[in-house]
C-alpha cells in the first residue's frame, strides 16, 4: 500500500519525468540537462562520441543489439538474441536449447552459424544534401535518383571490405546519415543457459511483469591473425575491442537514473492517425490471424519430432513475440483512445499549421491522398505476397532476381543484390538447411495459398501455375509435387543457382524456379507501383514533418526521429508503475520469484540446479539487503524520515525502467549514472507495447535482466569461472 501510494504522489506531483525520446547520440549535449537531472553523470559530449567508451563498446547485430565486456572480444547479448546461434549448434544428441551450453576454453567455442555478423558503428555522418541533390519532379525518376545517391555514397565509404555501410532516412526523408560500421564476421557461441533460465515463463510471461528471466547469452568475436575481420576460420583469434563495459556488481537501486544505448527497430510516433486507424483496424488484426495459424502449425509439428522443434524453435519463438506484441496493440488500443488522442493532437497542429503564413494549404490533404493509395496497395498485395512464403520459393525469387540484376552494372543493380551483398546472399542459403523441415514448409505455404484463393486481388501467373496440366489434382498433391521434384532442398545446388544465368533459370524444369520465372514480372510491377508511390512522399512527407518539428518545437517538446535500426541512447530511472488492475509493480523481482512460479512443467520449469542454489541461499557476494533508495532521500517528501523500506535479502533478477525501447533494444546495455554496465535490456510490459505509437510515462516501462542476476547464474549455478576472471567487474562498496 505504501509503495502504490509512493508512486502514486510521485506521479502526481510532476516529480516524475517524462523520459521519452530514442536520441541520436550527437543530440546528447542537447539533453545534458535531463541526463544530469536523471543522475547520469558522464558528460554528455562522451556520449555523442562514438570513438569514446562507452558508445564504441555497443555494437549490433543486425536484429539485436550486444555489448563488449572483455578485451577478448567477449560480447554480452540477450538468450532470445543468440537464439539461433544456440539453435544452429543444436542437436538431439546435445541440445543446448533445453540444457544450456558453456565452453570452457576458447577452442571450444563454435561458430554462431553462416550470417551471424557483429556490426560496430564508427561514424554517422550527415549526408542530406548529397542524397537529395538535384532531383526530378517525375516520382519514380525521383524515387531511383535518391537511391542512386544513397548506393554511390555507400560504394564510396566501402572501400575497404570490412566495412558495412548504409545510408538510412530520419524524419521520414527529411535527413539522411551515412552509417559506417565495422564487420565482425567470425562470431562464436561462448555461454548460454538453459532455455528454462533464458526464456523462464515463455510465451505466459512475455511482455508481462512481474518477470524472472534470465536472457542473456555470451558471444565473442573473433578476427584474423592480423587483427582484420575475416570469415570464420580455426585459426582466427579473439577481436580487442577499442573498449569494454565495465560491469557494476552493485547494480541499481530504485530512483537511480540509467541510461540504454541500442539500435531500436521502429517505431510511428509521428505517423497521421489515418496511418494508425489502419493498422489497428486491418493490418494488426490480419497479421495475428495469420501469425497465429502459424504458430498452432508448427507447434503440432514440433510436438511430434525433436528435429522439428530444434530447427523451428527460433522461428516459432519469434513469431510466438510477434503474436503477444500485435495482441498486446489490439488491447492497448482498446483500453487507451490513442487514435482519439493522436487525433486530437493533430487537430491541434492542422489549426497551428493554418495560421503559418508560409504554410502550403494542400500539403495534408496531399499526403493523406498519397497514404491512402500505399493502404491500398498493401492491401492488395498483402495475400499475392504471403503467398511466396515457402522457404524454397523465396530462394528462388532470390536468386533468380540476382541473376536478373547481375544483367547490369554493379552501381545500376537493386539494393540487396550488388556485389557487396553476395556474401549474405550466400549464407542465408546455406542457413536454410538448420531451420528447414519441408512437410512443416509446405504446410505453411499451402495455408497461405489457401488465403490467397479465397480472397478477390488475385495475379494470373500464380493461379496459371497452380492449376496448370491436370485441374483434377488437388492443391495438397501440386504442392508435394513441388518439393519433390525440386532441387532446392540440396545445400550446394541452392549455391550453384548463385552462378546461372537468367536464360539457365527460364530453361529449369525446377516447380520453384519456374514459378519464380513466372511471377517475377508481376512482383517488378507491384515494385514499380510502389516506388512511384514512394517517389511522391518523398516530397510529401519530408515538407510534414518538418513542419511537425516546428510545431513540436514550439510547444518545447522533445524531438528526436523514430526509430529506425540505428544508434540510439534513451535515458530514465529504475521505477515501477501502477498497472491496470491497480497493483503497483515493484520495480525488482528477486530469486524466491522463480522458486515460487516453478511448476515442473515448461516454462516455468526452472532447472534442479537454480532451485537447490536458491533453497540453500548461495547469494555469495551478489545478495542485496536493500534495493530501494534511502528513505532520507525522495521518500522523505511523503513519509517521516524514519521510514523503513523492507529488506530485499536476495538477488535481484529483473528490474524496472522508465527508458523509451522498442524492438532491436533487445540485448542494450543498461547503464548507471557513471556508464557502468548494471543489466540488460529485454522486454517492454504488457501495458507499455503501444509506445511504439504513442509514448505515456505513466506506464512505459522496460524490462531488464539485473546484471548481478548474470553474474550469479556464472559463479554459483553453472560455474562459470573462465569467463568471470575476463570480466572487469566494479564495486562502489
Amino acid at each position: 500500500m505504501r509503495n502504490a501510494l509512493v508512486a502514486a504522489l510521485v506521479l502526481s506531483s510532476g516529480i516524475a519525468y517524462a523520459d521519452e525520446g530514442q536520441w541520436q547520440p550527437y543530440q546528447m549535449p542537447s539533453i545534458a540537462d535531463k541526463l544530469s537531472e536523471r543522475g547520469i553523470n558522464i558528460p554528455a559530449n562522451k556520449l555523442a562520441d562514438l570513438t569514446q567508451y562507452p558508445m564504441n563498446a555497443v555494437v549490433g547485430l543486425g536484429y539485436c543489439t550486444a555489448s563488449f565486456v572483455s578485451p577478448q572480444g567477449l560480447v554480452v547479448t540477450n538468450h532470445h538474441c543468440a537464439y539461433r546461434a544456440i539453435q544452429y549448434n543444436s542437436k538431439a544428441e546435445h541440445n543446448y536449447l533445453a540444457n544450456g551450453f558453456l565452453a570452457s576454453k576458447q577452442t571450444q567455442e563454435p561458430t554462431a552459424g553462416p550470417s551471424e555478423r557483429l556490426y560496430i558503428t564508427e561514424s554517422v555522418i550527415d549526408v542530406t544534401s548529397q542524397v537529395l541533390s538535384n532531383l526530378s519532379d517525375d516520382p519514380l525518376q525521383r524515387y531511383q535518383q535518391i537511391q542512386a545517391n544513397r548506393k554511390a555514397l555507400i560504394k564510396e565509404c566501402e572501400s575497404d571490405d570490412n566495412y558495412r555501410c548504409s545510408v538510412r532516412s530520419y524524419h521520414s526523408g527529411l535527413e539522411y546519415y551515412l552509417i559506417k560500421q565495422l564487420i565482425i564476421r567470425d562470431v562464436r557461441l561462448v555461454y548460454a543457459p538453459p532455455e528454462s533460465v533464458g526464456a523462464f515463463g515463455g510465451d505466459i510471461d512475455n511482455y508481462e511483469y512481474p518477470r524472472h528471466s534470465g536472457d542473456f547469452t555470451f558471444l565473442r568475436a573473433y578476427v584474423g591473425k592480423d587483427g582484420k575481420p575475416a570469415p570464420y576460420h580455426k585459426d582466427n583469434v579473439p577481436y580487442q575491442p577499442k573498449s569494454y563495459l565495465k560491469i557494476n556488481a552493485d547494480g541499481v537501486k530504485a530512483g537511480d537514473g540509467v541510461f540504454v544505448a541500442g539500435y531500436p527497430g521502429s517505431t510511428s510516433r509521428y505517423r497521421l492517425t489515418s496511418e494508425l486507424e489502419f493498422a489497428s483496424h486491418w493490418h494488426y488484426p490480419e497479421m495475428a490471424k495469420r501469425y497465429q495459424l502459424k504458430i498452432d502449425t508448427i507447434n503440432h509439428f514440433a510436438n511430434n519430432s525433436a528435429d522439428i522443434d530444434i530447427k523451428y524453435a527460433g522461428t516459432l519463438a519469434s513469431m510466438a513475440n510477434r503474436m503477444k506484441k500485435l495482441n498486446g496493440l489490439l488491447d492497448g488500443f482498446k483500453a487507451t483512445d490513442i487514435i482519439g488522442f493522436k487525433q486530437q493532437r493533430e487537430d491541434d497542429f492542422i489549426a497551428w499549421f493554418g495560421q503559418q503564413t508560409e504554410a502550403n494549404p494542400q500539403l495534408l490533404s496531399q499526403l493523406k491522398q498519397l497514404l491512402a493509395q500505399k493502404n491500398e496497395l498493401r492491401q492488395t498485395h498483402y495475400y499475392f505476397e504471403n503467398a511466396q512464403s515457402s522457404a524454397l520459393l523465396a530462394a528462388a525469387n532470390k536468386l533468380y532476381r540476382l541473376a536478373k540484376e547481375q544483367q547490369k552494372p554493379d552501381e545500376k543493380r537493386e539494393s540487396g543484390y550488388q556485389e557487396r551483398d553476395l556474401n549474405m546472399i550466400r549464407a542465408n542459403l546455406k542457413r536454410i538447411d538448420s531451420n528447414f523441415n519441408a512437410k512443416v514448409d509446405k504446410t505453411l505455404w499451402q495455408q497461405d495459398i489457401e488465403a490467397y484463393l479465397a480472397q478477390t486481388h488475385r495475379v494470373a501467373a500464380l493461379d496459371n501455375m497452380l492449376k496448370e496440366s491436370d485441374n483434377n489434382i488437388s492443391l495438397n498433391d501440386k504442392l508435394d509435387g513441388f518439393y519433390a521434384l525440386t532441387g532446392l532442398t540440396n545445400k550446394d545446388k541452392r549455391l550453384a543457382w548463385m552462378a546461372a544465368t537468367p536464360a539457365e533459370f527460364e530453361a529449369s524444369a525446377d516447380p520453384f524456379i519456374r514459378l519464380a520465372v513466372a511471377l517475377y514480372e508481376t512482383n517488378m510491377a507491384q515494385e514499380k507501383a510502389l516506388k512511384t508511390l514512394y517517389g511522391k512522399l518523398s516530397k510529401a512527407r519530408p515538407q510534414y514533418m518538418q513542419a511537425v518539428i516546428n510545431y513540436y518545437q514550439a510547444n518545447n517538446w522533445p524531438v528526436y526521429p523514430d526509430a529506425n535500426g540505428t544508434l540510439r541512447i534513451t535515458y530514465g530511472m529504475v521505477d515501477g508503475y501502477q498497472s491496470a488492475d491497480g497493483l503497483y509493480k515493484q520495480p525488482f523481482t528477486k530469486l524466491e520469484g522463480i522458486t515460487a512460479k516453478h511448476t515442473g512443467v515448461e516454462p516455468f520449469n526452472a532447472p534442479e540446479k537454480v532451485l537447490n542454489a536458491i533453497k540453500d541461499k548461495q547469494y555469495g557476494q551478489h545478495q542485496v539487503s536493500n534495493i530501494y533508495q534511502d528513505p532520507s532521500s525522495w521518500l522523505c517528501m511523503f513519509f517521516s524520515c524514519d521510514a523503513k523500506v523492507e529488506q530485499f535479502n536476495s538477488v535481484p533478477v529483473n528490474f524496472l525502467s522508465s527508458v523509451d525501447t522498442t524492438g532491436g533494444n533487445s540485448g542494450s546495455p543498461v547503464f548507471n549514472g557513471d556508464g557502468e554496465l548494471v543489466g540488460l535490456n529485454f522486454d517492454s510490459t504488457y501495458e507499455a507495447i503501444t509506445k511504439d505509437w504513442f509514448f505515456n510515462p505513466t506506464i512505459t516501462r522496460a524490462v531488464h535482466v539485473d546484471v548481478r542476476y548474470i553474474l550469479w547464474m556464472m559463479d554459483k549455478v553453472d560455474n562459470a569461472q573462465n569467463l568471470i576472471e575476463e570480466l572487469e567487474i566494479v564495486s562502489d562498496k
